[in-house]
């Protein structure tokens, strides 16, 4: 009988992908979903979901063949969640490889969310718009419409940008308390709104 010799051609490489329940691949898929619909990459949003219900820390080796996806996929993905300080890699005790770990901490998680989002989407409009007011200005070819429009704009996204700010700012007490308020504080500003109104 003849053997075949034990090649790097021939031996395929283990697979190291860890079983999930059903419930757990289910939230992996749709966190993916929603990932896409954020602007964020699918994979991205994947690891993240898996290293968050992870019992323990994971290789991107485990995490690659787990989601099903390319190891360099898995390590550019990782890359990027350690960027937005989502993701951190951690030592495992007589294992040379590198484990990553999920931040479970979920306001410690939004707080960083809304951090990276304003960074990336809203800082980077406000300099555009700001670029664009000041080509603007002395230039007789803009119209006093499009001119006041931008400024609108500009001042919208500076307002939205203080707002994520300082909701990022507060303490952990004071936000828990605004949503509890919730409908009330709702409710406190229609009646301000109708008083107004009425005294018009």
């Amino acid at each position: 009988m003849t053997e075949i010799a034990d090649t790097p051609d021939l031996v395929e490489s283990p697979s190291a992908a860890i079983p999930l329940a059903p419930a757990v691949q289910r939230f992996v898929l749709h966190w993916g979903k929603l990932g896409d619909r954020w602007g964020v990459n699918r994979s991205v949003s994947q690891i993240h979901a898996l290293l968050y219900v992870a019992e323990r820390p994971l290789t991107a080796e485990e995490i690659a063949d787990t989601l099903g996806i390319a190891r360099s996929n898995a390590s550019t993905s990782l890359r990027e969640l350690m960027s937005w300080e989502l993701v951190r890699s951690v030592p495992v005790l007589r294992d040379r490889r590198t484990f990553y770990v999920a931040e479970t901490d979920l306001w410690t998680l939004v707080a960083r969310i809304a951090a990276g989002r304003k960074a990336r989407e809203l800082d980077p409009a406000a300099e555009a718009l700001r670029e664009c007011i000041g080509a603007a200005q002395g230039d007789p070819s803009v119209s006093p419409v499009a001119a006041r429009r931008l400024g609108e704009m500009l001042d919208f996204v500076e307002r939205t940008g203080r707002w994520y700010e300082q909701m990022i700012r507060l303490p952990r007490a004071q936000i828990t308390a605004l949503m509890k308020l919730g409908a009330g504080v709702v409710r406190l500003l229609d009646r301000g709104s109708a008083k107004r109104t009425a005294s018009r």
